[in-house]
Order: C-alpha cells, then sequence, then structure tokens
C-alpha cells in the first residue's frame, strides 16, 4: 500500500482548478467580471506608482510606503488573475504542480509582506504625528528601505515555510483543487495524508503575523488618537486625523479578509466561503486600495492635477 501511495504520489504532475462551477453562461459573466476588476487594479496602481514617481512633493516616507504597497497589490493580483481568467473560457483548467507551487509562493510572499508593511504605515504615521521632531531621524531613507526590506524578508521566510510544509503533502491521484488559484485550505482538503500538522502550521503562522503586526497598529493608532485628542482645534484634529484614515479603512478591509480565511481553524472546512473571500481579497482590495488613497488623499489628488493639467493643455492646443 505504500508503494502505491508513493507511485500514485510520484506520478502527479498537475492540478485541476475547479473554481466556480456554473453553467457556461455564468462563467463568461464572471470573466467579463474578473477581467474588469483586474483592469482597473493594473490601472489603479500603477497610475499611483507614477503619480508618486513623477511628482516630488510626494517623496516622503508615507508615499514611499504606499508606492510599495501599490506594488505589492499589482504582483500578487497578477499570481491570481491571468491564470483565473484563462481557466474561465478554457475546458483545459490544469496547472501543473510547480507552477501551482510557483504561484502559492509568490502570492503568500506578497500577501505577508503586505500584512508586515500595513504595519510600518501605522509605525510611519505614529512617528510623524506623534514625535514630528524626531520623524526625519527615524524615517530617514534608509531607515524607510531598511523597513521595507524588513517587510520582505519576513513575507519571505512566511512563505518559504508555507510552500514547503504544503508541497511536502502527498497528493494520491486526487488532484482537483475546489478553489481558483493554488491556496493552502484547497490543497490540505485533497492531501491522502494526515494534515494536521500543516493545519496547525498555516493556524499558528497566520496568528502570528495578525497578532504582531495588528498589536504594532493598534498600539500605534491608540498613541495617534491621545495625541489627536488634545489638539484644541477642532479643525486641526480633523486635519491631522484625516492623514490616517484612509490607512485605517485598507487594515481593516485586509486583516478583516485574511482572519476570516487563515486564522479559524474551521477556515477550510467551507469550500465555497473560502472562494468568496479569496475573490475579496485577492482582487477586490488590491482594487480598492488605489481608490481609497486617491479618493481620500488630498495630496494624490493634487499631484494627479499637476501632472494631468499640462498633459490636457498641450492635447488642447494639438487640437
Amino acid at each position: 500500500m505504500k508503494e502505491e501511495l508513493n507511485k500514485n504520489y510520484s506520478e502527479l504532475t498537475e492540478f485541476i482548478l475547479l473554481g466556480f462551477r456554473t453553467s457556461p453562461d455564468v462563467q463568461i459573466f464572471l470573466f467579463l467580471f474578473f477581467l474588469l476588476i483586474y483592469m482597473v487594479i493594473v490601472v489603479g496602481n500603477v497610475s499611483m506608482i507614477i503619480v508618486i514617481k513623477i511628482d516630488s512633493r510626494l517623496h516622503t516616507p508615507m508615499y514611499f510606503f504606499l508606492r510599495n504597497l501599490s506594488y505589492l497589490d499589482l504582483c500578487y493580483s497578477t499570481v491570481i488573475a491571468p491564470k483565473t481568467l484563462a481557466t474561465f473560457l478554457s475546458k483545459d483548467k490544469k496547472i501543473s504542480y510547480n507552477g501551482c507551487a510557483t504561484q502559492f509562493f509568490f502570492f503568500a510572499l506578497c500577501v505577508g509582506t503586505e500584512g508586515f508593511l500595513l504595519a510600518v504605515m501605522a509605525y510611519d504615521r505614529f512617528s510623524a504625528i506623534c514625535s514630528p521632531f524626531l520623524y526625519t531621524v527615524r524615517m530617514s531613507q534608509q531607515a524607510c528601505i531598511r523597513l521595507v526590506i524588513g517587510s520582505y524578508i519576513c513575507g519571505g521566510i512566511n512563505s518559504m515555510v508555507q510552500t514547503g510544509f504544503t508541497f511536502s503533502l502527498r497528493f494520491c491521484g486526487e488532484n482537483r483543487l475546489d478553489h481558483f488559484f493554488c491556496d493552502v485550505p484547497a490543497l490540505i482538503k485533497i492531501s491522502c495524508t494526515d494534515t494536521s500538522v500543516n493545519e496547525i502550521v498555516l493556524f499558528i503562522l497566520s496568528a502570528l503575523i495578525i497578532v504582531t503586526t495588528t498589536t504594532v497598529i493598534v498600539v500605534s493608532y491608540a498613541y495617534i488618537l491621545s495625541t489627536v485628542l488634545k489638539i484644541p482645534s477642532t479643525h486641526g484634529r480633523g486635519k491631522t486625523f484625516s492623514t490616517c484614515s484612509s490607512h485605517i479603512t485598507v487594515v481593516s478591509l485586509f486583516y478583516g479578509t485574511v482572519f476570516f480565511m487563515y486564522a479559524q481553524p474551521g477556515a477550510i472546512s467551507s469550500p465555497e466561503k473560502s472562494k468568496i473571500i479569496a475573490v475579496f481579497y485577492t482582487l477586490i482590495i488590491p482594487m480598492l486600495n488605489p481608490l481609497i488613497y486617491s479618493l481620500r488623499n488630498r495630496e494624490v489628488k493634487h499631484a494627479v492635477k499637476r501632472i494631468l493639467c499640462p498633459i490636457m493643455g498641450v492635447l488642447i492646443t494639438n487640437v
């Protein structure tokens, strides 16, 4: 029996992504829906990166981190969306074993890194509001680069551990993933070996990342709130806290969905629920993030106007 399992395991070279099991008409609708979302993701995040890069007034630590956030959103949605779009229109819903491992590795890397980057952004707001005189020292260019690199290192460690544990599992003939991309819950479900260790590792790593980063975020905003409440002017309090509102919204969306997906021991028992939540954090959140920061951030809106007005002027003149 053991030899038979080993044989089946060694012969498994691909997975089948079942995705959303609906009628062909609904598949076309989902394709168009996902395509529209992905186009908004690309345009929104690329635009945010370009605007921050071009406008010298946005060359500050806060926008340096925001540019990296846009880059991460663009990357991990790109890891998922193209393959998902292809499976909607094709009968061939296969993904190679190595392709599945690669997709999961980069997805876990980007999502884990984003969690740490959001904590870094909270610390940046804490330093700017609570210690303005030390801000330039604490958040120097070198310090910002080290914080971003540290976020990638932590995300990379999480990704390597998750990928190593997940793809050390044996899949004895069953290769149909009840998901639209290679994610841990779906892979654990079809494994023919004991997955209790993997479930514990998934829960501990997710909980560790969530607890560590949310602690930094909560403590930072506790100090920020305390400082803001000491400002005598109502206008001053509103203006100061408005710089944090976009970040608070993004944090709430990101951590809320990640918690429901990975930090609950019973999360992997509901594949349909997992798919819906996965759509939210793989596509909806990367689409919303640049919209939240551009629509609710006065400096970004002014930067866009400064860039677009000369271009529009040239176009009108030529016409």
